[in-house]
């Protein structure tokens, strides 16, 4: 049976969706539940960043799941699925090529723009009881879709972008966007119940693939390494001190505070 959105719900305005997603699945609300903001208030990324669009600037929201049927040192794959459903659905609505959407380790969007790659959608994921009966995932997800390029934030002009922008100025459906998303979504958490997973996608899709990163820690202090790949069992992204160097390892998204692409 093709996993659906059980419970979805749109408000104008929210602090987070992935607390209101959060909140339903405490109340025992079963997967998959969705909560689709045309505002949040109080929106987050990783590690305590914050993340902000205009109203009616971007497509905001959270997913809810209760993966009792994946493996816990898989749950990884629920948010990779959820970016690359939003990649492929805004490359569809958006009229892009297809792979014209990448992924920064772990899951966030990003476009190419002449050498420089610019954030189009922060994904953040979390999740309670993992290896327990009751697990619960939240992946939440913030796609800039018409948010004018003149109106944004003079401190991110340099480091961010969205799909009116990549279409010379011209504005996007994002009830489309939202419909292709969902039917995206639903095939990919079908595959997953299945012991399927988009790998070919979520590899080639990846941007922090061969480039030097810096590596920042949970104690602030930054290192630099090469990123040589993603590792598809794992989710991890494979690290070595430099590209002549073969001294490969693993590191996964709990280790450090946050990656970034060197000089960006």
């Amino acid at each position: 049976m093709t996993p659906a959105i059980h419970r979805q719900e749109r408000f104008a305005s929210v602090g987070s969706t992935n607390d209101v997603v959060r909140g339903w699945l405490a109340a025992g609300e079963p997967e998959i539940c969705m909560a689709v903001a045309d505002e949040q208030t109080a929106g987050r990324g990783r590690n305590g960043r914050t993340w902000t669009a205009p109203p009616g600037a971007g497509l905001l929201l959270s997913l809810g799941f209760r993966p009792t049927w994946l493996a816990p040192d898989q749950a990884w794959r629920l948010a990779a699925t959820v970016s690359i459903a939003m990649a492929e659905a805004a490359e569809a609505v958006a009229g892009l090529p297809a792979g014209t959407i990448r992924l920064k380790w772990p899951n966030d969007l990003v476009a190419i723009d002449d050498g420089v790659v610019n954030k189009l959608a922060g994904v953040l994921g979390e999740t309670d009881g993992l290896g327990t009966d009751g697990p619960l995932a939240v992946v939440g997800i913030g796609l800039n879709t018409n948010w004018a390029e003149a109106d944004f934030p003079p401190e991110l002009r340099s480091s961010m972008t969205s799909l009116r922008a990549m279409r010379g100025d011209r504005d996007v459906d994002d009830a489309s966007i939202l419909a292709a998303f969902v039917e995206r979504l639903e095939r990919g958490t079908l595959d997953l119940h299945d012991g399927r997973f988009a790998v070919g996608s979520w590899v080639d899709r990846q941007v922090t693939t061969g480039r030097t990163i810096e590596l920042v820690d949970h104690d602030g202090s930054t290192r630099e390494h090469v990123a040589v790949g993603v590792d598809a069992e794992t989710g991890a992204l494979r690290i070595a001190d430099s590209a002549a160097e073969a001294n490969e390892r693993p590191i996964f998204v709990g280790d450090i505070r946050h990656v970034r692409l060197a000089g960006v």
